[in-house]
Protein backbone atom coordinates (compact mmCIF):
# COMPACT_ATOMS: atom_id res chain seq x y z
CA UNK A 1 0.00 0.00 0.00
CA UNK A 2 0.94 3.06 -0.70
CA UNK A 3 2.00 6.27 1.73
CA UNK A 4 -1.01 8.49 -0.62
CA UNK A 5 -3.47 5.30 -0.20
CA UNK A 6 -3.13 5.22 3.60
CA UNK A 7 -2.64 8.78 4.52
CA UNK A 8 -5.13 10.66 7.22
CA UNK A 9 -6.81 13.92 6.16
CA UNK A 10 -4.29 15.70 8.66
CA UNK A 11 -1.31 14.03 5.89
CA UNK A 12 -2.61 14.98 3.26
CA UNK A 13 -4.30 18.37 3.74
CA UNK A 14 -2.64 20.22 6.82
CA UNK A 15 1.03 18.90 7.19
CA UNK A 16 2.01 19.69 3.96
CA UNK A 17 1.44 24.14 5.40
CA UNK A 18 3.17 22.80 8.32
CA UNK A 19 6.07 21.85 6.63
CA UNK A 20 5.87 24.91 4.58
CA UNK A 21 5.50 27.19 7.98
CA UNK A 22 8.88 25.13 9.40
CA UNK A 23 10.45 26.32 6.75
CA UNK A 24 9.32 29.52 6.82
CA UNK A 25 9.43 30.85 10.64
CA UNK A 26 12.97 30.28 11.10
CA UNK A 27 14.52 32.92 8.64
CA UNK A 28 11.19 34.29 8.50
CA UNK A 29 9.71 35.75 11.56
CA UNK A 30 10.97 34.00 14.89
CA UNK A 31 12.09 36.91 16.29
CA UNK A 32 10.05 39.34 14.96
CA UNK A 33 12.41 41.37 13.37
CA UNK A 34 11.23 40.53 9.39
CA UNK A 35 7.64 41.37 10.34
CA UNK A 36 8.77 45.49 11.81
CA UNK A 37 10.95 45.85 8.53
CA UNK A 38 8.43 44.88 6.23
CA UNK A 39 5.24 45.37 7.68
CA UNK A 40 4.95 48.16 10.40
CA UNK A 41 6.35 50.87 7.94
CA UNK A 42 2.25 50.47 6.73
CA UNK A 43 0.67 51.24 10.11
CA UNK A 44 -1.55 49.35 11.84
CA UNK A 45 -4.05 48.29 9.37
CA UNK A 46 -1.56 48.69 6.42
CA UNK A 47 0.30 46.37 7.80
CA UNK A 48 -2.46 43.42 7.99
CA UNK A 49 -3.21 44.30 4.19
CA UNK A 50 0.13 43.57 3.59
CA UNK A 51 -0.02 40.31 5.63
CA UNK A 52 -3.24 39.15 3.57
CA UNK A 53 -1.17 39.90 0.35
CA UNK A 54 1.74 37.67 1.61
CA UNK A 55 -0.72 35.10 2.87
CA UNK A 56 -2.72 35.35 -0.51
CA UNK A 57 0.88 35.07 -2.67
CA UNK A 58 2.15 32.68 -0.52
CA UNK A 59 -1.05 29.87 -0.63
CA UNK A 60 -1.46 30.55 -4.63
CA UNK A 61 2.60 29.74 -5.48
CA UNK A 62 2.34 26.84 -2.92
CA UNK A 63 -0.66 25.57 -5.07
CA UNK A 64 0.65 25.48 -8.61
CA UNK A 65 3.72 23.97 -6.83
CA UNK A 66 2.04 21.33 -5.37
CA UNK A 67 -0.06 20.33 -8.63
CA UNK A 68 2.78 20.59 -10.76
CA UNK A 69 4.49 18.48 -8.45
CA UNK A 70 1.89 16.11 -8.27
CA UNK A 71 1.31 16.21 -12.40
CA UNK A 72 5.00 15.94 -12.90
CA UNK A 73 5.62 12.70 -9.62
CA UNK A 74 8.36 15.23 -8.80
CA UNK A 75 9.19 14.50 -5.05
CA UNK A 76 12.52 16.81 -4.99
CA UNK A 77 13.34 20.18 -5.87
CA UNK A 78 15.85 18.43 -9.09
CA UNK A 79 13.11 16.36 -10.22
CA UNK A 80 10.63 19.49 -9.85
CA UNK A 81 12.59 21.55 -11.93
CA UNK A 82 13.95 19.35 -14.03
CA UNK A 83 10.36 18.62 -15.15
CA UNK A 84 9.81 22.81 -15.37
CA UNK A 85 13.03 24.33 -16.45
CA UNK A 86 14.38 21.27 -18.68
CA UNK A 87 18.36 21.65 -18.32
CA UNK A 88 18.29 24.70 -16.73
CA UNK A 89 17.18 22.89 -13.27
CA UNK A 90 21.23 23.89 -12.48
CA UNK A 91 20.45 28.04 -12.45
CA UNK A 92 18.03 27.26 -9.48
CA UNK A 93 20.18 24.06 -7.96
CA UNK A 94 23.39 26.68 -8.01
CA UNK A 95 21.73 29.66 -6.41
CA UNK A 96 19.45 27.56 -3.49
CA UNK A 97 23.22 26.31 -2.31
CA UNK A 98 24.56 29.24 -1.84
CA UNK A 99 20.58 30.44 -0.13
CA UNK A 100 21.19 26.92 1.99
CA UNK A 101 24.92 28.44 3.09
CA UNK A 102 23.72 31.81 4.18
CA UNK A 103 20.90 30.68 5.96
CA UNK A 104 21.93 27.61 7.52
CA UNK A 105 24.77 30.15 8.74
CA UNK A 106 22.36 32.41 10.49
CA UNK A 107 20.63 29.51 12.13
CA UNK A 108 23.60 27.93 13.68
CA UNK A 109 24.91 31.43 14.97
CA UNK A 110 20.95 32.13 16.47
CA UNK A 111 20.95 28.69 18.31
CA UNK A 112 24.40 29.68 19.63
CA UNK A 113 23.30 33.25 20.73
CA UNK A 114 20.21 31.47 22.46
CA UNK A 115 22.30 28.88 23.89
CA UNK A 116 24.77 31.76 25.26
CA UNK A 117 21.79 33.92 26.57
CA UNK A 118 19.83 31.25 27.96
CA UNK A 119 22.02 28.84 30.08
CA UNK A 120 24.93 31.06 29.57
CA UNK A 121 26.84 27.87 27.47
CA UNK A 122 29.17 29.11 24.74
CA UNK A 123 28.05 30.24 22.11
CA UNK A 124 29.58 26.84 20.21
CA UNK A 125 27.37 24.69 22.29
CA UNK A 126 23.88 25.80 20.97
CA UNK A 127 25.48 25.80 17.72
CA UNK A 128 26.62 22.01 17.83
CA UNK A 129 22.94 21.32 19.80
CA UNK A 130 21.31 22.58 16.90
CA UNK A 131 23.94 20.68 14.02
CA UNK A 132 23.48 17.38 16.02
CA UNK A 133 19.25 17.58 16.31
CA UNK A 134 18.78 18.33 12.85
CA UNK A 135 20.96 15.51 11.81
CA UNK A 136 19.49 13.09 13.73
CA UNK A 137 15.83 13.79 12.74
CA UNK A 138 17.45 13.81 8.56
CA UNK A 139 19.02 10.35 9.17
CA UNK A 140 15.39 8.87 9.65
CA UNK A 141 14.08 9.99 6.46
CA UNK A 142 10.68 11.75 5.76
CA UNK A 143 8.61 10.43 7.83
CA UNK A 144 10.67 11.48 10.97
CA UNK A 145 10.95 14.98 9.40
CA UNK A 146 7.18 14.66 9.20
CA UNK A 147 6.99 14.03 12.87
CA UNK A 148 9.08 17.05 13.73
CA UNK A 149 6.80 19.31 11.34
CA UNK A 150 3.41 17.83 13.31
CA UNK A 151 5.02 18.33 17.09
CA UNK A 152 6.82 22.15 16.92
CA UNK A 153 3.98 23.08 15.23
CA UNK A 154 2.31 22.20 18.17
CA UNK A 155 4.78 24.19 20.41
CA UNK A 156 4.98 27.03 18.04
CA UNK A 157 1.32 27.82 17.91
CA UNK A 158 0.61 27.41 21.29
CA UNK A 159 3.28 29.39 22.42
CA UNK A 160 1.81 32.20 19.66
CA UNK A 161 -1.24 32.21 21.01
CA UNK A 162 -0.46 32.46 25.00
CA UNK A 163 1.75 35.53 23.54
CA UNK A 164 -1.19 37.10 22.05
CA UNK A 165 -2.90 36.24 25.17
CA UNK A 166 -0.49 37.96 27.87
CA UNK A 167 0.00 41.22 25.47
CA UNK A 168 -3.79 41.72 26.09
CA UNK A 169 -3.46 41.14 29.11
CA UNK A 170 -0.41 43.35 30.08
CA UNK A 171 -0.78 45.82 27.14
CA UNK A 172 -4.67 45.52 25.66
CA UNK A 173 -5.55 48.52 25.49
CA UNK A 174 -2.28 50.43 23.87
CA UNK A 175 -2.78 47.82 20.89
CA UNK A 176 -6.72 48.69 20.74
CA UNK A 177 -5.99 52.09 20.69
CA UNK A 178 -3.37 51.08 17.65
CA UNK A 179 -6.39 49.88 15.56
CA UNK A 180 -8.80 52.28 17.24
CA UNK A 181 -8.08 55.33 14.18
CA UNK A 182 -9.38 55.36 10.87
CA UNK A 183 -8.65 52.37 8.76
CA UNK A 184 -6.35 54.32 6.76
CA UNK A 185 -3.46 52.19 4.58
CA UNK A 186 -0.08 53.88 4.64
CA UNK A 187 1.87 53.39 1.88
CA UNK A 188 4.07 50.46 0.78
CA UNK A 189 2.11 47.31 1.93
CA UNK A 190 2.08 46.05 -1.16
CA UNK A 191 5.94 46.26 -1.36
CA UNK A 192 6.05 45.17 2.37
CA UNK A 193 4.04 42.12 1.38
CA UNK A 194 5.58 40.93 -1.88
CA UNK A 195 8.40 41.46 -0.63
CA UNK A 196 8.28 39.44 2.25
CA UNK A 197 6.39 37.01 0.55
CA UNK A 198 9.05 36.30 -2.62
CA UNK A 199 11.90 36.48 -0.17
CA UNK A 200 10.13 33.20 2.11
CA UNK A 201 8.19 31.24 -1.20
CA UNK A 202 11.12 29.04 -2.04
CA UNK A 203 9.86 27.19 1.22
CA UNK A 204 6.63 25.80 -0.96
CA UNK A 205 9.79 23.25 -3.15
CA UNK A 206 12.00 22.23 -0.10
CA UNK A 207 9.40 20.45 1.51
CA UNK A 208 8.00 18.34 -1.75
CA UNK A 209 8.88 15.39 0.01
CA UNK A 210 5.80 15.57 2.46
CA UNK A 211 3.29 15.47 -0.79
CA UNK A 212 3.78 11.98 -1.23
CA UNK A 213 0.24 11.54 1.02
CA UNK A 214 -1.91 13.82 -1.93
CA UNK A 215 -4.31 12.07 -3.07
CA UNK A 216 -5.82 13.85 -6.17
CA UNK A 217 -5.68 17.05 -7.21
CA UNK A 218 -8.15 18.67 -4.96
CA UNK A 219 -5.61 17.22 -2.22
CA UNK A 220 -2.91 19.53 -3.45
CA UNK A 221 -5.52 22.48 -4.09
CA UNK A 222 -6.48 22.44 -0.39
CA UNK A 223 -3.28 21.77 1.21
CA UNK A 224 -1.79 24.70 -1.47
CA UNK A 225 -4.64 27.04 -0.17
CA UNK A 226 -4.22 25.90 3.56
CA UNK A 227 -0.40 26.31 3.16
CA UNK A 228 -0.28 30.68 3.60
CA UNK A 229 -2.76 31.07 6.48
CA UNK A 230 -1.04 28.33 8.19
CA UNK A 231 2.29 29.79 7.75
CA UNK A 232 1.17 33.77 8.45
CA UNK A 233 -1.32 32.97 11.46
CA UNK A 234 1.96 33.24 14.21
CA UNK A 235 3.03 36.47 12.38
CA UNK A 236 -0.25 38.29 12.50
CA UNK A 237 -0.33 37.41 16.18
CA UNK A 238 3.24 38.64 16.61
CA UNK A 239 2.29 41.88 14.50
CA UNK A 240 -0.87 42.65 16.17
CA UNK A 241 1.04 42.82 19.67
CA UNK A 242 3.98 45.02 18.20
CA UNK A 243 1.49 47.48 17.12
CA UNK A 244 0.90 48.50 20.47
CA UNK A 245 4.81 50.15 20.57
CA UNK A 246 4.59 51.91 17.15
CA UNK A 247 6.84 53.57 16.48
CA UNK A 248 9.84 52.76 19.12
CA UNK A 249 9.38 49.27 18.14
CA UNK A 250 10.23 49.39 14.31
CA UNK A 251 13.71 50.57 15.48
CA UNK A 252 14.62 47.46 17.87
CA UNK A 253 16.81 44.58 16.40
CA UNK A 254 15.26 41.89 18.68
CA UNK A 255 11.26 43.08 18.83
CA UNK A 256 11.05 39.97 20.42
CA UNK A 257 12.64 40.46 23.21
CA UNK A 258 11.02 44.19 23.50
CA UNK A 259 7.79 42.80 23.58
CA UNK A 260 8.80 39.45 25.93
CA UNK A 261 9.99 42.15 28.30
CA UNK A 262 6.48 44.04 28.82
CA UNK A 263 4.32 41.04 29.50
CA UNK A 264 5.52 40.67 32.79
CA UNK A 265 6.78 36.85 33.00
CA UNK A 266 10.23 36.26 33.02
CA UNK A 267 9.30 32.27 32.92
CA UNK A 268 7.70 32.74 29.74
CA UNK A 269 10.64 34.13 28.32
CA UNK A 270 12.61 30.95 28.38
CA UNK A 271 9.38 28.89 26.93
CA UNK A 272 9.69 31.81 23.76
CA UNK A 273 13.82 30.69 23.65
CA UNK A 274 13.11 27.15 23.22
CA UNK A 275 9.81 27.95 20.48
CA UNK A 276 12.56 29.68 18.28
CA UNK A 277 15.20 27.22 19.40
CA UNK A 278 12.53 24.30 17.81
CA UNK A 279 11.62 26.66 15.07
CA UNK A 280 15.22 26.61 13.82
CA UNK A 281 15.45 23.29 14.13
CA UNK A 282 12.45 22.28 12.15
CA UNK A 283 13.75 25.15 9.08
CA UNK A 284 17.33 23.76 9.13
CA UNK A 285 15.51 20.28 8.86
CA UNK A 286 13.61 20.87 6.40
CA UNK A 287 16.11 22.91 4.17
CA UNK A 288 18.96 19.88 5.02
CA UNK A 289 15.75 17.06 4.22
CA UNK A 290 15.35 18.30 1.00
CA UNK A 291 18.93 18.11 -0.13
CA UNK A 292 18.85 15.26 1.70
CA UNK A 293 16.45 13.68 -0.66
CA UNK A 294 17.79 15.15 -3.67
CA UNK A 295 21.02 13.35 -3.28
CA UNK A 296 18.92 9.98 -1.97
CA UNK A 297 17.00 9.85 -4.86
CA UNK A 298 19.50 9.98 -6.98
CA UNK A 299 20.99 7.05 -5.56
CA UNK A 300 18.32 5.23 -5.63
CA UNK A 301 18.29 5.84 -9.43
CA UNK A 302 21.63 4.13 -9.58
CA UNK A 303 20.66 1.48 -7.40
CA UNK A 304 22.41 2.57 -4.31
CA UNK A 305 20.04 3.36 -1.62
CA UNK A 306 21.20 5.70 1.28
CA UNK A 307 21.39 4.27 4.73
CA UNK A 308 20.34 6.02 7.56
CA UNK A 309 24.26 6.53 8.71
CA UNK A 310 25.06 7.88 5.41
CA UNK A 311 22.12 10.13 5.60
CA UNK A 312 22.74 11.18 9.32
CA UNK A 313 26.81 11.81 7.75
CA UNK A 314 25.93 13.63 5.22
CA UNK A 315 24.19 16.27 7.24
CA UNK A 316 26.64 16.79 9.24
CA UNK A 317 29.21 17.52 6.54
CA UNK A 318 26.40 19.79 5.13
CA UNK A 319 25.73 21.67 8.24
CA UNK A 320 29.67 21.74 9.31
CA UNK A 321 30.00 23.40 5.94
CA UNK A 322 27.48 25.45 6.59
CA UNK A 323 27.91 26.86 9.84
CA UNK A 324 31.20 26.33 10.96
CA UNK A 325 33.26 26.62 7.97
CA UNK A 326 31.29 29.23 5.82
CA UNK A 327 30.87 31.70 8.63
CA UNK A 328 35.00 31.65 9.54
CA UNK A 329 36.69 32.18 5.80
CA UNK A 330 34.15 35.13 5.10
CA UNK A 331 32.00 33.07 2.93
CA UNK A 332 28.54 34.01 4.80
CA UNK A 333 29.58 37.61 4.44
CA UNK A 334 29.90 37.64 0.43
CA UNK A 335 26.38 35.49 0.41
CA UNK A 336 24.86 38.02 1.95
CA UNK A 337 26.31 41.31 -0.10
CA UNK A 338 24.23 39.42 -2.72
CA UNK A 339 21.26 38.50 -0.59
CA UNK A 340 18.92 40.41 -2.49
CA UNK A 341 20.02 39.27 -5.89
CA UNK A 342 20.12 35.95 -5.05
CA UNK A 343 16.28 35.89 -3.79
CA UNK A 344 15.28 37.64 -7.42
CA UNK A 345 17.26 34.91 -9.13
CA UNK A 346 15.44 32.45 -7.25
CA UNK A 347 11.85 34.04 -7.91
CA UNK A 348 12.97 34.37 -11.98
CA UNK A 349 13.69 30.62 -11.98
CA UNK A 350 11.13 29.33 -9.86
CA UNK A 351 7.60 31.72 -9.56
CA UNK A 352 7.72 33.31 -12.97
CA UNK A 353 8.31 30.23 -14.94
CA UNK A 354 5.63 27.91 -12.28
CA UNK A 355 3.25 30.88 -13.29
CA UNK A 356 3.43 30.97 -16.91
CA UNK A 357 5.24 27.48 -18.48
CA UNK A 358 4.28 25.62 -15.68
CA UNK A 359 0.39 27.14 -15.40
CA UNK A 360 0.34 26.21 -19.05
CA UNK A 361 1.79 22.24 -19.06
CA UNK A 362 -1.12 22.03 -16.27
CA UNK A 363 -3.82 22.87 -18.52
CA UNK A 364 -2.61 21.39 -20.94
CA UNK A 365 -1.66 18.11 -19.83
CA UNK A 366 -3.64 14.97 -21.15
CA UNK A 367 -6.89 13.31 -19.42
CA UNK A 368 -5.66 10.54 -17.62
CA UNK A 369 -2.94 12.33 -15.83
CA UNK A 370 -5.48 15.34 -14.79
CA UNK A 371 -7.34 12.37 -13.35
CA UNK A 372 -4.79 10.07 -11.58
CA UNK A 373 -5.25 9.61 -7.83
Amino acid sequence: MTAAARASWFQRLVLPGFAFKAVVIGGGYATGREIAEFFLPAGPWGGLVGLALGTAIWSGVATLTFLFARATGARDYRAFFGALLGRGWVVFEAAYALFIVLVLAVFGAAAGEIGHATLAVPRLAGTLALMAAIAAVVAFGTSSVERLFAWVSVLLYGVYILFFAFALLAFGDRLGAAFAGPATVAPGWVAGGVTYAGYNIVGAVIILPVLRHLRSDRDAVIAGLAAGPLAMIPALLFFACMTAFMPAIAGEALPSDYLLARLGHPWFRYLFQLMIFAALLESGTGAVHAIMERVSNASARRGRALTRGQRGFGALVLLAICMLIAQRVGLVALIAGGYRLLAWVILAVYVLPLATLGVWRLLHRPAPVLEAA
